[in-house]
């Protein structure tokens, strides 16, 4: 009996097979391009987990009959690493034979660490292929960045996911003639992987297992998978696209959206009291005088979610963003302030004008600190005309009237 696991035993074993990233496998896309000019080169592959990273590395060992050798920056160190890069850089001097080094997780080396591939990348000894989660802009060295592709594989589709499934039962190196599943079985799995296509493969697996008979039902899955493991890492990436989905739905008065990337967010692990800064702050750069009352509702859901923490806190977080979904928008006081802060920061920080100055000292009066200050309540709606700018921005405006 085989115990690979299924997900590997039923990988896509040419380029064709390969679902989901039509983009850079379909005709006249650039994989494809570069495998039929028979060029090799190294890359970085950028995307979520199961969506075929790994996969796309081994077809590129398989077309072009080169050595591979695969780690995980998770468990493997760099020292390792350089034997392998070594022992290649030999291997294509004698034989003139390519040696993919598959690293899978780069980003979790560090910069330092990512300087070891240069010199093998450069003179292409080696031909490196790296798998990240993380976008390669953040987390991986310029200077690699500079001599690898990079290319972004996407998430897998339910669609897509569902054909993994639905192949794996039909494959002879997976489950043909032992399990079948149904319709509704399907579809759950499918959904609970979130593009993942190992997950699916996993929890098809382990339903198997479970199963009394060879027809896995929906109650089997449910058993084993239980409940959707939300995809969220909250130093990652997907921390700041969530927060800004967040952000922009409120901004574009849509309270449904609004609450459905907060429950994405809160479901997934989310730390509440980050989302009440957030919320805070949305409340002075979007809405701001438009409604000031914006911000005393943030500031309760802040003091709210502290007191009460989880799960009773999410209440106050949901009301706060049907709350600032639905107010009035007004940048004003952002647009405003960042105006005010440029001319702090570019213009000569002239003196503060004389008769807006405190006189508490004999001597200050004498300079003229005061003189000719004009104290607003003395004149009608306390409104005096006065200037309260230093020369160089007299008559300067910030905000409209």
């Amino acid at each position: 009996m085989d115990k690979t696991p299924l997900a590997d035993r039923v990988r896509p074993e040419n380029f064709e097979d390969v679902l989901g990233q039509e983009h850079l496998l379909g005709s006249g896309c650039p994989i494809t391009k570069q495998v039929e000019k028979g060029r090799l080169f190294s890359m970085i592959l950028f995307g979520p987990p199961g969506s075929g990273k790994t996969t796309i590395a081994r077809l590129f060992a398989k077309k072009f009959s080169a050595d591979f050798v695969s780690f995980s920056a998770a468990t493997s160190g760099i020292v390792e690493i350089k034997k392998y890069m070594q022992q290649s850089e030999k291997c294509k001097k004698l034989y003139n034979r390519d040696t993919i080094i598959f690293i899978d997780e780069i980003h979790r080396f560090n910069k330092a660490q990512q300087d070891a591939f240069l010199p093998y990348v450069e003179k292409g000894t080696i031909i490196l292929i790296g798998a990240t989660t993380e976008n390669p802009s953040f987390e991986l060295n310029s200077s690699l960045l500079s001599r690898v592709k990079v290319y972004m594989v996407k998430p897998l589709s339910f669609d897509d996911v569902k054909k993994i499934i639905e192949r794996a039962l039909s494959s002879e190196k997976g489950l043909a003639g032992k399990y079948t599943l149904t319709p509704d079985g399907l579809d759950f799995i499918a959904n609970i992987s979130d593009g993942d296509a190992r997950v699916a493969l996993n929890a098809l697996e382990l339903s198997t297992l479970a199963s009394q008979a060879h027809n896995i039902d929906l109650k089997t899955a449910e058993d084993i998978v239980q409940k959707k493991a939300l995809k969220y890492d909250k130093q990652g990436e997907e921390h700041y696209n969530l927060i800004s989905a967040l952000h922009k739905s409120l901004r574009g008065s849509n309270a449904d959206a609004g609450l459905y990337w907060l429950a994405r967010m809160l479901e997934a692990g989310e730390d509440p009291r980050y989302i009440a800064r957030r919320l805070i702050r949305f409340a002075v750069e979007d809405i701001g005088t438009a409604d000031p009352q914006a911000l005393v509702v943030a500031i309760a859901v802040k003091d709210a979610v502290h007191f009460i923490g989880r799960p009773e806190g999410d209440l106050a977080l949901a009301e706060c963003v049907v709350y600032l979904a639905r107010a009035p928008k007004s940048n004003e006081i952002y647009l405003a302030y960042e105006a005010a802060k440029q001319d702090a920061l570019k213009t000569l920080a002239e003196p503060v004008p004389l008769h807006i100055r405190n006189a508490p000292t004999s001597l200050m009066k004498k300079l003229g600190y005061g003189k000719g200050y004009k104290y607003p309540h003395d004149y009608p709606n306390a409104k005096v005309s006065q200037e309260y700018m230093p020369e160089n921005l007299k008559n300067k405006k910030y905000l409209k009237d």
